[in-house]
């Protein structure tokens, strides 16, 4: 077991229509100004692996802790991001670690 000083946040999104990607990868890009994560980033998935296409977009955070992770939440931004992206998005996976 690592002894890590953070949380590793990933969530995985896939679009209703293909076309509304780039609104995803927008709408989710606000989350980066949010100021409790140590690191953040939003990509499109690469699509490498030819078992599985499901997954258009990753986010992926660091956070010093639990109750940064919970601020970041509780931000406005979080909540207009999950405004813009939930009506576009099929499929949500979200792993802390």
């Amino acid at each position: 077991m690592s002894s890590r000083p953070f949380i590793r946040h990933v969530v995985f999104f896939s679009a209703r229509d293909k076309k509304d990607v780039p609104t995803i990868v927008e709408g989710l890009s606000r989350l980066g100004n949010i100021p409790h994560s140590q690191n953040f980033d939003v990509s499109h998935n690469r699509r490498k692996d030819a078992l599985s296409d499901d997954v258009d977009v990753i986010v992926y955070a660091e956070f010093e802790s639990e109750e940064a992770l919970a601020a970041y939440k509780a931000h406005p931004i979080y909540q207009e991001s999950i405004d813009i992206v939930r009506p576009l998005r099929e499929l949500r996976i979200a792993a802390d670690f």
